[in-house]
C-alpha cells in the first residue's frame, strides 16, 4: 500500500513537471522523434519529470509482487485527484463542470472495483503464458499507435475546434496498458535463486522487449500529446484506459480469477463498465481558455 501511494505521488508530480517544461519549449510532432528528443533532454526540469516517473515505475514494481493487479489499479487511479490539483495550481489548468463530474465518476467507477477485492481470497499471481501475453498485447499496441496517428490527422484540419485530448489519452493508455502488463511479468520474472538466472530468465521473457517498444513509442506519442491538450484531462484518460486494461486482461491473463461472490463481481463488472461509459461520453473539443502559468513565472526570485 505504501509503494502505491508513494508511486501515486511520484507519477502526478513527473506528468506535471515534464507538462510545465513543455510549455516553454517549441511545438513538438511525433513525426520528428529526434528533434523531439533532443528538446527534452536539454530541459532540466522535463529530465526531473523523467526522473520522478521512473521512480513510480520502481515502486510500482514493488506493488505487483505483493498486490493483485486489480487491487493495484484501483490505489493507482486515486493519484488522480493529486494530478487535478496540481495541474490546476501549477498549470493554471481549469476543469469544466462536466469533466468535474467525469472525473468523480472515474473515481467512483475504480472505487467500486476496490470494494470488490477480498484480501484473504485473492492470490497474486506470478506468471502467463507467453502466447497468451502477446495475443493480447500485439493487437492493442498496434491499436493505439493507429488510434494516435488518426487523431493526429484530424488535429492538423485547420479549421478544426482543439481537441480535449481524449484520443490521445485512449491511445496512450493502450501502449502504458501494454507497458503495466509488461511490469507484472518481469516482478514475476525477478524470483530466481541469483540474479544471472532472474536476468536469464527474464530475457528469454517477451516482457523487456514489449517494455522497450513502449517505452519508446510512449515517450515520444505522450509528449506530443501533454504538450497539445490539458495534463488536468488527458492523463485520468490515459490512466483511466491503463488501469481497466490492465485489471481486465492482466487479471485474465495471469489467471488472477474475478470474484466468485456475486456481490463482488457485480462491483467489479459495473465499475468497468462506469467507467468506460464515462470516457464514451467526454467531450471530444476543448472549449476551456488557459491561462498557462510560464516557467518565467514559477522561477523564484
Amino acid at each position: 500500500m505504501a509503494a502505491a501511494l508513494l508511486a501515486n505521488v511520484l507519477y502526478s508530480t513527473g506528468f506535471v513537471l515534464e507538462k510545465r517544461a513543455l510549455a516553454a519549449l517549441p511545438e513538438v510532432s511525433v513525426r520528428r522523434p529526434a528533434r523531439l528528443l533532443g528538446l527534452v533532454l536539454r530541459s532540466p526540469l522535463w529530465i526531473g519529470g523523467s526522473l520522478a516517473l521512473a521512480s513510480g515505475f520502481a515502486a510500482q514494481l514493488a506493488v505487483y509482487r505483493t498486490l493483485p493487479i486489480a487491487a493495484a489499479q484501483g490505489i493507482f487511479v486515486s493519484g488522480l485527484v493529486l494530478l487535478v490539483l496540481l495541474s490546476a495550481r501549477l498549470l493554471g489548468e481549469e476543469t469544466t463542470g462536466r469533466e468535474k463530474y467525469a472525473l468523480g465518476a472515474i473515481l467512483l467507477a475504480l472505487l467500486m472495483v476496490v470494494l470488490s477485492l477480498n484480501e484473504d481470497s485473492d492470490r497474486v499471481s506470478q506468471g502467463a503464458p507467453y502466447p497468451l501475453i502477446l495475443l493480447v498485447c500485439v493487437p492493442s499496441l498496434a491499436a493505439g499507435v493507429w488510434l494516435y496517428n488518426a487523431a493526429e490527422r484530424r488535429t492538423r484540419h485547420r479549421h478544426r475546434a482543439p481537441t480535449t485530448g481524449v484520443e490521445y489519452g485512449v491511445a496512450v493508455g493502450l501502449l502504458y496498458g501494454v507497458s503495466s502488463l509488461a511490469i507484472k511479468g518481469v516482478s514475476s520474472r525477478l524470483t530466481s535463486s541469483g540474479p544471472g538466472g532472474a536476468v536469464l530468465d527474464l530475457l528469454r521473457s517477451p516482457y523487456p522487449y514489449l517494455l522497450l517498444f513502449t517505452g519508446a513509442f510512449g515517450l515520444v506519442m505522450s509528449q506530443a500529446a501533454l504538450q497539445r491538450c490539458r495534463a488536468s484531462l488527458i492523463v485520468p484518460v490515459c490512466t483511466t484506459v491503463t488501469s481497466l486494461f490492465t485489471a481486465v486482461l492482466g487479471t485474465l491473463s495471469f489467471g488472477e480469477a474475478l470474484p466468485h461472490d456475486p456481490l463482488r463481481l457485480a462491483l467489479r463488472l459495473a465499475g468497468t463498465a462506469l467507467a468506460v461509459s464515462v470516457l464514451l461520453s467526454m467531450p471530444k473539443h476543448d472549449t476551456v481558455r488557459q491561462t498557462p502559468v510560464t516557467a518565467k513565472e514559477l522561477t523564484p526570485p
